[in-house]
C-alpha cells in the first residue's frame, strides 16, 4: 500500500475539496508513492507525536489539525515538520473536511454525548455543524454527562430550563450562538469560548458549553483508526492522544 491509497480512501469518505477556504487539508508533506506499512493517527503533529511515529517505524502520520496552517518562514531542525521530512514520514491532515463529514468529528461528538436524531445543520456562514436531540436534562446534569463522556472539564451557562435541542461544533465554535438562538436550540456544545460569548449566550437564553478543544475533537481518533483498519487490514495503525495542556490541582 502507498500513501496515495490511504489518501484516496480518506478522500472518498471525507472529501478534501469540501474543506473551508481558510483551511489547509491534504498531503502536506511527503510522497504519494511512498510505501506504507505503519501509520500513526493523532490530533496534532507535535514533537512527541513525531517521536512516537519514528519509534513505531511509521511512514505516514494522519492528523486532524494541519501541520502547516499559517505561512511558514522557516523549517528548522527543532520543528516537527523538519523531523518528519528528515525521517521520511509523510503527513496527511484532514481538518474541516473531517469536521463536517458524515461519520466525522462533529457526528462522533454528538454520539459521544448521547444525542439522537443527529443531522447536519448549515450555519449562517455556510459551515456545516451537527445537531441532535437529548432527553430533557438540566444544564448542570448535561455538563456532568459531557465531562464524563469526554474526560475533561466543562464550563457552561445555565438558562434554568431543560435542554433537549442541541447544536454541536467540535473545536472552536462560540461564534455560532446567534445561529443557536435563531433556530431555537436550547444549547450549543463547543470549545474555545471567549468570555463575551458566554455573556452573549446568557442574553440569548442559550446554554453554552465549553468542553475543551482537545476533548471535543480527540474522540475521532479511535473511530478513524477502526475505519482505516477495516479497509487496510495489512497495515499497522497506531494512535497517539497528544493533549499538551495541564491543569492546576
Amino acid at each position: 500500500m502507498t500513501v496515495r491509497d490511504i489518501y484516496s480512501f480518506l478522500d472518498r469518505l471525507f472529501p478534501f475539496d469540501t474543506a473551508c477556504d481558510f483551511d489547509n487539508s491534504g498531503l502536506l508533506a511527503g510522497d504519494f508513492d511512498a510505501d506504507v506499512n505503519n501509520v500513526l493517527i493523532t490530533l496534532d503533529c507535535t514533537k512527541k507525536a513525531i517521536d512516537k511515529a519514528i519509534g513505531g517505524n511509521c511512514e505516514l502520520i494522519i492528523t486532524h489539525h494541519p501541520v502547516i496552517f499559517t505561512p511558514l518562514k522557516a523549517v528548522t531542525a527543532d520543528t516537527p515538520l523538519y523531523k518528519a521530512i528528515r525521517n521520511g514520514i509523510s503527513i496527511i491532515s484532514a481538518h474541516t473536511n473531517l469536521d463536517m463529514a458524515k461519520d466525522g468529528v462533529g457526528e462522533c461528538l454528538c454520539k459521544t454525548i448521547n444525542l439522537f436524531n443527529i443531522a447536519s445543520f448549515s450555519a449562517s456562514d455556510g459551515f456545516i455543524l451537527k445537531k441532535g436531540d437529548h432527553s430533557p436534562v438540566s444544564a448542570a446534569d448535561f455538563a456532568k454527562e459531557i465531562s464524563g463522556a469526554l474526560g475533561g472539564r466543562v464550563k457552561y451557562t445555565d438558562t434554568h430550563r431543560k435542554i433537549e435541542k442541541v447544536l454541536v461544533c467540535s473545536g472552536s465554535g462560540g461564534e455560532f450562538i446567534a445561529d443557536a438562538e435563531a433556530c431555537g436550540f436550547d444549547a450549543l456544545v463547543t470549545a474555545d469560548v471567549k468570555h463575551h460569548q458566554f455573556i452573549a449566550a446568557e442574553k440569548a437564553s442559550v446554554c453554552l458549553f465549553d468542553a475543551g478543544h482537545f476533548e471535543t475533537e480527540d474522540i475521532i481518533i479511535e473511530p478513524l483508526k477502526a475505519t482505516l483498519k477495516t479497509r487496510f487490514p495489512e497495515i499497522n495503525f497506531h494512535t497517539y492522544h497528544s493533549d499538551l495542556i495541564k491543569y492546576s490541582e
